[in-house]
């Protein structure tokens, strides 16, 4: 029988960790992404828009990745992390796309993915919105019942099939984040843990997907008590 996870042990951080530094890296880093999504366009392949994406984090200061960008276009949103894409594809007029960012500033992780539409397609359109909808949902448990990171994702994936969609629970399942390297102290997820994950520890994964169309969305972003900004 495995030894239960003790909260202490998994949410220690190192001697010199700053919670407001690991904060102040959230937002740096969502300014990256958004800055990233600005730069891709219809007509771009993925392999290109990938190295605006890294091109990007590095002007803006980012001199290590503690994760590989990620960047999936179309059929390829359906893909968990790690796994490579199909192809080279190229982003359509009308189509679906996600970021996936894990910059270090200044030796802390940064980790945050949003989905992205362009042009007027309302099913992929609800697809990216239920992405974040859920992870909304999701937060809104965790702060008013206390919720153990095991329940969490017993109610992400009741919350994706209630609007239609798959929830990817095998690798999208949420994870530490602290000063560099966070897996020294836990490498597992979220949906392992039977306590309440603190906040300014863990980011929360929701990836998505259609149940039989190529296509879904990722969102993720770090835990906080306070509403980010």
């Amino acid at each position: 029988m495995d030894d239960p996870i003790d909260k202490t042990t998994v949410e220690a951080c190192g001697p010199a960790f700053s919670e407001d530094r690991l904060i102040a890296a959230r937002a740096k880093t969502w300014h990256a992404l958004h800055a990233i999504a600005e730069l891709i366009k219809p007509g771009m392949h993925e392999t290109q828009a990938l190295r605006l994406a890294n091109k990007t984090l590095a002007a803006m200061g980012a001199k290590r990745l503690w994760h590989p960008t990620q960047m999936r276009f179309g059929a390829n949103t359906v893909k968990p992390f790690g796994v490579p894409s199909d192809g080279d594809p190229v982003l359509q007029e009308n189509d679906i796309y996600f970021v996936d960012i894990g910059p270090l500033w200044d030796g802390y992780e940064g980790d945050a993915a949003k989905t992205f539409v362009v042009g007027e397609d309302s099913e992929l359109r609800r697809c990216a919105s239920d992405a974040e909808a859920i992870y909304a949902e999701v937060r809104r448990k965790w702060l008013m019942e206390a919720s153990t990171g095991q329940a969490l994702y017993r109610y992400a994936e009741q919350a994706a099939q209630a609007r239609g969609w798959h929830l990817n629970l095998h690798e999208a399942n949420g994870h530490r984040l602290a000063n560099f390297p966070h897996h020294l102290h836990f490498s597992g997820a979220i949906a392992d843990v039977a306590f309440r994950p603190a906040t300014a520890r863990w980011v929360l994964e929701i990836q998505i997907r259609h149940s039989s169309s190529l296509y879904g969305a990722f969102f993720e972003d770090l835990l906080l008590d306070a509403d980010p900004t």
